[in-house]
C-alpha cells in the first residue's frame, strides 16, 4: 500500500512520532493506522496514545433526567456557529425531553415530537437552518437516583459533553461530583469486569512487547507485565482512578466515604470518532475565488 504524505501526518499529530518513524511505522504494518500507532508504543516512539479520534463534527449533546431515568442525546451540524442558534438548541432540548420516553436511537426517531416524529422535525430544521443536521446518537440509564453535567454548556442541560451518572446512597452534590469527573477523565469502563476483554487483551500484549524490547528475561517480563495491566485497569475504569476532587482517593473510595454506590453512567461528546475533511484558510478562499 503507498502511504501518503497525509497519513504521516494523520500518525503523527495523534502518536507524537517524528515523520520518520511515522513513515517507518505505517511501510511496517503496510498502511494500517492502528497497527502502526501499537508498531510505534512498541518502540517506545509514540507519546501517550489519544483514547479517541479528533472530535471533528459540531452540533450538541443534550441531557434531561426525570425520576430514576436519564437520557443524553447527540444532534450534529456542519458548523459550530449553529450549536448557538435559538432554533437549533429549542429543537436539542425537545428531542433530548422526548428521550426519557424511548428505549433506542430508532425508537426516538419515530416517537412525535409536537405532532410529527423526531426525524421529520430534525428533516424540517434542516431546511429552517440551512445546514445538514444529524441525530446521530442516543443513550439512557437508569437508577435509584441519576444526576447530569453537561461541559462547556451552550444553554441550559446542552454543551460538548454531556455526562449521566446513575448511582444509590450518597447525595445529588457527589453524585454531580463523580459526572464532571468522569466528563474530565473520560473513563473506558465503570469497572474492571466492564472493560472489553478485547481491549484489556490487546493492551497486554502492547505491554509485553514493549517489556521484550528492553531484552529482559520471560520471568521478569511477567512480572512487569502484572504491574502495567493493574496501572492500565486503575486508569481505564471509573472506581479505580484517581478522583479528580481529592487524587488521595480512587473514585470508589470516594464513594464509600460519601456512602453512594455508583452503578452506571454515560458520557457523549460532540462528534466523538468523526472524521472532518480540514481545509486550511488558504485553500478554502482560493475555492471560494475559482467558483
Amino acid at each position: 500500500m503507498a502511504i501518503t504524505a497525509s497519513m504521516v501526518k494523520e500518525l503523527r499529530e495523534s502518536t507524537g512520532a517524528g515523520m520518520m518513524d511515522a513513515k517507518k511505522a505505517l511501510t511496517e504494518t503496510d498502511g494500517d493506522m492502528e497497527a502502526a500507532t501499537d508498531w510505534l508504543r512498541t518502540k517506545g516512539l509514540a507519546k501517550a496514545a489519544k483514547k479517541s479520534g479528533r472530535t471533528a463534527a459540531e452540533g450538541l449533546v443534550a441531557v434531561a433526567v426525570e425520576g430514576g431515568r436519564g437520557v443524553a442525546i447527540e444532534l450534529n451540524s456542519e458548523t459550530d456557529f449553529v450549536a448557538k442558534n435559538a432554533d437549533f438548541q429549542a429543537l436539542v432540548a425537545k428531542i433530548a425531553k422526548t428521550g426519557l420516553k424511548a428505549s433506542s436511537l430508532e425508537e426516538l426517531k419515530a416517537a412525535d415530537l409536537d405532532g410529527k416524529p423526531v426525524e421529520t422535525q430534525v428533516t424540517d430544521a434542516i431546511a429552517k437552518i440551512g445546514e445538514n443536521l444529524t441525530l446521530r446518537r442516543m443513550a439512557a440509564i437508569e437508577g435509584e437516583k441519576v444526576v447530569s453535567y453537561v461541559h462547556n454548556a451552550a444553554t441550559t442541560d446542552m454543551g460538548t459533553i454531556g455526562v449521566l451518572v446513575a448511582f444509590s446512597g450518597g447525595d445529588e452534590a457527589f453524585g454531580r461530583q463523580i459526572a464532571m469527573h468522569i466528563a474530565a477523565a473520560n473513563p473506558a469502563a465503570l469497572g474492571e469486569a466492564d472493560l472489553d476483554p478485547a481491549i484489556v487483551e490487546k493492551e497486554k500484549q502492547v505491554q509485553m512487547d514493549i517489556a521484550r524490547e528492553s531484552g529482559k528475561p520471560e520471568a521478569v517480563i511477567e512480572k512487569m507485565i502484572v504491574g502495567r495491566m493493574k496501572k492500565f485497569m486503575a486508569e481505564s475504569t471509573l472506581l479505580g482512578q484517581a478522583f479528580v476532587v481529592n487524587p488521595d482517593l480512587t473514585v470508589e473510595q470516594a464513594a464509600t466515604e460519601a456512602g453512594a454506590t455508583i452503578t452506571g453512567f454515560v458520557r457523549l461528546a460532540v462528534g466523538e470518532g468523526i472524521e472532518k475533511v480540514e481545509e486550511d484558510f488558504a485553500a478554502e478562499v482560493a475555492k471560494v475565488a475559482k467558483g
